[in-house]
């Protein structure tokens, strides 16, 4: 196949599925069994599309030479076409053009390519408005990042992770790495940062922005020739196939009712245009589905690639299951499962075996002679209300020197899984329990989630705490690991210690809280966590003087109604000094936790790391504050965090404006990674960038998340409970990927979940209203937040009453004039001029296709469409009582 088959951007883009109809150099898209698609030179025999990949020996030579790149392969959701992998330097995405050049890899997957010629990369033009060159992330930013999860609508969220700050690139851990939830980011890259464009090319109605229109302010003036290239490159194997080869999609039947083909398959169709059209065998079919096709036109199926031949447009699958009607909740939530590889099949009676089977289950008396008894402490858990499964509690007891003696305690998982078991095989597998808005997928039977080693109060459970000695300031005086038996005498939940916090000397009626054990008071309780929060609050501080970063963005909580569990309302959830208290000494106990163990197995240890943002996105995000005259100082964690922190002031503008910042800045972070410390030389790459800290790591929830239960296997070992951990570095590395990948998705599949609810919300209670802030400023359509719902949409200037838009730059700054067609003949056409930071009102309405929505401008000085009781429903600020 020769060269010219990766050009960039040769093709305009097809249909909208995207798929051109006929075989351009795209090699996809022609119907089967339609004959101009054929080569005619070919003379009978089948022209390949795809090449054949290398060999393994070839690909392992060509990877230690440096002649071949591996990465994990990224396909823009919006332009199925693109596709990127990270480059090993930090620098801008290799650029891979179309599906030849993809050769048959999906999204995630791990693949290798070799580099184009230079001639035939993609070229940047400086004044064009080819302006994607990142890879297209989905949201990702670490816990630590962003703060806690999003709340559990029935269940519990993740709370509890120091991880919780700032998440940036894939994970659910929000807060580690800087970032709160990018819910329904546009996700181009960087494309939102859009500074302008050249004004040429018009879009279609409602087509998606065309390639060469989109704009990213990534290079917006490039004055060196070697920065308007970016590198190309072609996939030439495929190392780890980690797509799960599962899609949702629907049936159709194949155009040519002659060819041979039509006789035999039908073609699926998937919902995600990453993934190619394929072809199933009419057996696997309903059976009236080929008399009756139109039956099924809104039935959603699930299909498996089983295979992609070299020489076909089409994949070929299997028909798994039948889901239901699209836009129905269930349905498209089990279909999200699937594609995603989410295992959400009962455990079997071999795990279940594994289980203590005595119910009900008791401490063992030698489990007492081995552990420090503190069942008479004043200890208790914060949760979200409707959390079931409870990992960490909390105790604060003063000391006559005026110090306090503060403990955290974490259900003692490993305890319950026997090391090689089937138990063991299962939630590594699984890896994290996965969180959605009506249900959590666990990761571990329920008896130990929500039972045994759930820290339900009045009952004697196993913990594995870490106790300090600390002053009032935070500092620590003393540390202490070990295993224990606790008595929680009480289940807060976040409002209870809120309320707890926002009433320092009065008492709380005792009908307000829930309760407590008879060995302890609510008043002894209500003291605790006044104690905790004036440390938490001391602790927080010196973080953030430390040098921490903070990347909090808008995270949707819904209302959803007990009966049909259809969302009623939706709010932005708060995060509270209550999540706050909590949040800080969890990461107290993680960091410590992670210097234990590094101390003890300097090879061996299970750590968590995140790599500082990628330096040619964060270089786009320096040019695009510099041009939109904000003085942001991107020079470390701390200096971004004190940058957002100080730029803004207090008022409603000042409030949105910080909003689009942070998650124009949340973009450039990357994810936080587990590994193994002893296949790391650089120790300097061990750091964890949003918290600011040389060692990282999980251990305070391990009900949910495998890497917490390797990691209390680790502090065992360290602490003499248990002989060392008989596993190698390699070993536990590949570990720490699996539990890397399985967080990626779980994040995604919450992500997409919100997402659903919310489409779902706007179809049963729109069209909604909210002020929106401009953040990215195209010559035919514009981008903006969506400040009550925190979701991102695209609003495109044909969907509008418009007489005419006229886009220009003002210096360096895109601008997009807007002239209304008046309502009244008699009346003047209102002129409006849209920037970035502009504050407009949007409508978010339903469209025809099932849980699309869209956003159109409302027009300047028009009334409210809502009626006052919609819009509240709408924006329901009730706490999920589901």
């Amino acid at each position: 196949m020769s060269h010219s088959d990766y050009r960039p951007n040769l093709r305009p883009l097809g249909p909208p599925r995207g798929v051109s109809s006929v075989v351009g150099s795209h090699g996809i898209g022609a119907s089967p069994g339609d004959k101009k698609s054929k080569n005619k030179s070919t003379r009978g025999k089948k022209k390949s599309i795809f090449e054949t990949y290398m060999s393994k020996e070839d690909v392992s030579e060509g990877l230690k030479k440096g002649t071949l790149i591996q990465g994990a392969l990224r396909i823009n959701p919006k332009k199925f076409h693109e596709a990127f992998i990270p480059s090993p330097d930090g620098d801008r995405d290799i650029f891979i053009d179309g599906v030849v050049a993809r050769n048959r890899a999906l999204n995630g997957d791990l693949v290798v390519v070799k580099l184009l010629p230079e001639e035939q990369w993609k070229v940047i033009k400086p004044e064009s408005n080819d302006k994607e060159t990142e890879a297209a992330y989905e949201s990702d930013l670490p816990e630590e990042l962003c703060g806690h999860h999003l709340p559990q609508q029935s269940l519990k969220s993740y709370h509890d992770s120091p991880d919780v700050i700032i998440e940036a690139q894939f994970d659910d851990s929000d807060l580690e790495d800087g970032h709160g939830n990018t819910q329904n980011l546009l996700v181009d890259g960087v494309k939102k940062l859009s500074v302008g464009v050249h004004e040429k090319g018009k879009e279609d109605a409602g087509a998606p922005v065309k390639k060469d229109e989109s704009t990213s302010m990534s290079q917006d003036i490039r004055a060196l020739p070697e920065k308007s290239l970016q590198r190309s490159a072609k996939v030439v194997y495929i190392l780890e196939k980690k797509h799960s080869r599962a899609a949702t999609g629907f049936l159709k039947l194949l155009t040519d009712k002659n060819s041979e083909l039509f006789r035999k398959y039908a073609l699926f169709s998937p919902s995600d245009h990453r993934v190619p059209r394929i072809y199933v065998p009419l057996k696997d079919c309903p059976q009236d589905f080929v008399t009756r096709p139109k039956d099924y036109a809104n039935t959603l199926f699930i299909c498996r690639i089983v295979d992609w031949k070299e020489d076909s447009n089409f994949a070929l699958g299997q028909l798994a299951k039948s889901l239901g009607q699209a836009g129905k909740i269930e349905p498209e939530t089990e279909g999200i499962l699937t594609e995603y590889g989410v295992d959400f099949s009962d455990f079997s009676s071999e795990v279940l075996e594994c289980l203590p089977q005595g119910l009900p289950w008791t401490i063992p008396p030698y489990e007492f002679s081995k552990r420090k008894d503190l069942r008479k402490d004043c200890v208790f858990t914060i949760d979200p209300s409707t959390a079931r499964d409870l990992d960490d509690a909390l105790s604060c007891k003063p000391l006559t020197d005026g110090n306090f003696e503060v403990g955290v305690h974490i259900a003692d998982v490993s305890y319950f899984i026997p090391e090689g078991s089937d138990l063991d095989r299962v939630a590594a597998a699984r890896a994290t329990s996965v969180y959605l808005v009506q249900k959590v997928v666990p990761m571990l039977p329920r008896l130990l989630c929500e039972e045994l080693c759930s820290l339900n109060p009045m009952t004697d459970k196993l913990t594995f705490s870490v106790i300090w000695t600390l002053t009032p300031e935070g500092k620590i005086l003393s540390e202490w690991f070990g295993r224990t038996i606790i008595r929680s005498c009480t289940k807060l939940s976040y409002e209870h210690a809120q309320s707890m916090i926002e009433s320092p000397t009065e008492k709380i009626p005792g009908k307000e809280l829930p309760p407590v054990s008879p060995e302890h008071d609510s008043e002894e309780v209500h003291q605790a966590v006044l104690n905790l929060h004036g440390i938490a609050q001391q602790l927080r501080q010196q973080r953030f003087v430390d040098g921490a970063l903070r990347l909090d963005q808008l995270k949707l909580a819904f209302t959803l109604d007990h009966e049909t569990g259809l969302p009623q309302g939706c709010h932005i959830y708060e995060y509270r000094d209550s999540n706050k208290l909590v949040e800080e000494f969890m990461l107290l106990a993680n960091m410590a936790v992670a210097h234990k163990i590094y101390r003890a197995f300097p090879e061996q240890a299970l750590l968590r790391r995140h790599p500082p943002p990628q330096t040619k996105m964060l270089s786009d995000l320096v040019e695009f504050c510099d041009q939109m005259g904000l003085s942001m100082d991107f020079s470390s964690a701390g200096a971004l965090n004190k940058s957002l922190t100080q730029t803004f002031g207090g008022d409603k503008y000042s409030l949105a404006r910080k909003e689009v910042l942070t998650n124009m800045c949340s973009r450039p972070m990357q994810m936080a990674h587990y590994f193994c410390s002893g296949l790391l030389q650089d120790r300097a790459q061990f750091r964890h960038y949003a918290l600011n800290v040389p060692l990282y790591t999980h251990f305070t929830s391990p009900i949910r998340r495998f890497a917490d239960v390797l990691v209390h296997r680790l502090l065992a070992a360290a602490l003499g409970y248990r002989e060392r951990l008989d596993v190698e570095p390699d070993a536990l590395q590949k570990q720490a990927d699996h539990c890397n990948d399985r967080r990626m998705v779980s994040k995604r599949v919450q992500e997409l979940s919100t997402g659903l609810f919310f489409a779902v919300l706007v179809k049963e209670c729109g069209p909604l209203e909210s002020e929106a802030m401009v953040m990215g400023v195209l010559n035919q359509a514009f981008d903006v937040l969506v400040l009550r719902y925190g979701v991102q949409k695209r609003i495109y200037c044909n969907a509008l009453a418009l007489r005419s838009h006229h886009f220009q730059k003002v210096g360096k700054k895109p601008e997009l004039t807007l002239v209304w067609e008046p309502e009244d003949s008699e009346q003047e056409p209102a002129k409006q001029v849209i920037t970035i930071f502009s504050l407009v009102e949007v409508v978010l309405q339903a469209e025809a296709t099932a849980l699309k929505y869209s956003a159109v401008l409302k027009r300047p000085g028009t009334n409210s469409l809502l009626g006052q009781e919609e819009a509240t429903a709408a924006a329901s600020a009730e706490e999920p009582d589901d």
